[in-house]
């Protein structure tokens, strides 16, 4: 029951992020909205997501996590409400902005309340059930908001969640285990200073590719402006580990930074997620614009590696709870990487020999990959820092989803921009699971430790 809470949790997230952007045509038409605020119904939520999920696995170690995973629930069910009552685009947009707040406590949480709740013997697979249900959920996303929109209105995407975030609370309330909460301080300044870097280096990057599409406006001046953002997070970013060695009560403990099964999980996980993010961003370009395919054909070409991930989680990770993740954190990049070659040698190809075989060889690399991953990350470090440890691990796939796009959206404008991505990605990946190979006691983090 704790699981399906889990699953119920963060299903909102996932529908919301696929469902919504099916119903933004009509959301703009029924408020006359440009679209740079339509743009920013979307941003929103996703700089306020990846500025504060490693702030959300903090608060759940130290106030509990089931307690912060309720919540979020709560918060992110009146935030729904919000929008679907939204009388204008800044509202919503507001509104949005708090969705992403509450989503970047949701996640974290949930998969650290698996983590404390399954022994690391049953982890893998319990994390393999959370990621189908996530898989399966991203996946109808889009239908159920197109069938929504179009018999109800878009407002009808959002009023989905409150029901979903009461059954969770209740849920939780019922059977949720008594939380074990860390007797230390939230590093309140830290959390400050990281948000505001993570926030600074989100946007920059989440800006390169439409900042390219106007470069006729002012290149010079857009280009100056993401320069000096970028650089404020990264030093942002430095002043957050300075302030870190200096305070009492760290938010990143120094342990994790010495955990390199930690840290070598984290750096796999950047170039994994970089590397998938620069193909989800360039195949569309190429099965619209070179292949001419309608948009809903387009979409169902994603399909397969949806349905892989979605399938076979539970299954692969049950057998990872066997045989260990080492292997599988190894084959899923390697197989991925496989799948990225093969795209861009099928380019010429018929669409079920040059997008549907890889995508589904893609999926299936995923599916071997996605739970193991997760799973060592948890088990890599303390049962005292799992919220955090989850969180650090969600910031890094956002992050590198961001710096992905940007990587593509530089590359797409070259003649061969679609190929050269291609390969950048799978040179990027095969660097994730070489990264995997030289990590050491994958999932061996022993109590009082820190899992180094």
């Amino acid at each position: 029951m704790v699981l399906t809470a889990c699953v119920l949790a963060s299903s909102m997230a996932f529908i919301d992020a696929t469902a919504l952007p099916v119903a933004l045509p009509r959301l703009r038409a029924d408020f006359g909205a440009d679209l740079a605020s339509v743009q920013w119904v979307l941003n929103g939520y996703m700089l306020a997501l990846a500025s504060l999920t490693l702030i959300g696995g903090a608060l759940a170690d130290v106030y509990g996590k089931a307690r912060m995973l309720a919540l979020g629930c709560i918060l992110f069910g009146l935030a729904s409400a919000a929008c679907a009552m939204a009388p204008s685009p800044t509202w919503l947009i507001a509104a949005r902005v708090v969705q992403g707040a509450a989503a970047a406590i949701v996640t974290p949480a949930s998969l650290a309340l698996i983590g404390a709740t399954y022994p690391r013997a049953e982890r893998n697979r319990a994390i393999g059930i959370w990621a189908a249900a996530s898989a399966l959920t991203t996946a109808g996303g889009p239908v159920l908001g197109g069938w929504l929109t179009e018999t109800f209105g878009w407002p009808s995407v959002f009023w989905i969640n409150p029901t979903i975030a009461v059954v969770a609370v209740g849920v939780l309330l019922v059977f949720a285990p008594k939380d074990g909460r860390i007797q230390r301080r939230f590093d309140v300044i830290g959390a400050a200073i990281l948000t505001l870097a993570l926030g600074a280096l989100a946007w920059a990057l989440s800006q390169i590719g439409p900042a390219e599409a106007h470069a006729t406006d002012a290149p010079a001046q857009m280009g100056t402006v993401l320069t000096i953002v970028a650089r404020l997070g990264i030093a942002g970013l430095a002043v957050y580990a300075f302030w870190e060695r200096r305070t009492k009560h760290p938010m990143t403990p120094p342990r994790l930074v010495k955990n390199r099964a930690f840290l070598g999980l984290n750096v796999a996980t950047l170039m994994i997620y970089g590397a998938v993010s620069i193909m989800f961003f360039l195949l569309p370009f190429d099965l619209v614009d070179r292949r001419a395919l309608p948009a809903t054909d387009a979409g169902l070409a994603f399909l397969p590696f949806a349905l892989g991930v979605g399938l076979l989680s539970g299954v692969f990770g049950g057998l990872a709870d066997k045989i260990g993740a080492r292997a599988m954190l190894i084959a899923g990049p390697a197989g991925a990487a496989l799948a990225y070659v093969w795209m861009a040698l099928g380019q010429k190809e018929s669409l079920m020999l040059g997008v549907i075989g890889p995508m589904t060889l893609l999926g299936l690399s995923f599916a071997v990959l996605v739970a193991p991953l997760t799973a060592s990350v948890l088990s890599s470090v303390d049962q005292t820092d799992e919220g955090l440890a989850s969180g650090i691990n969600n910031a890094a796939s956002r992050i590198a989803q961001l710096a992905g796009v940007a990587l593509a959206a530089g590359v797409a404008s070259f003649e061969s921009g679609y190929d050269v991505g291609l390969a950048v990605a799978a040179v990027t990946s095969i660097g994730g699971a070489f990264t995997i190979t030289i990590t050491p006691t994958l999932g061996t983090a022993k109590a009082g430790s820190g899992g180094a």
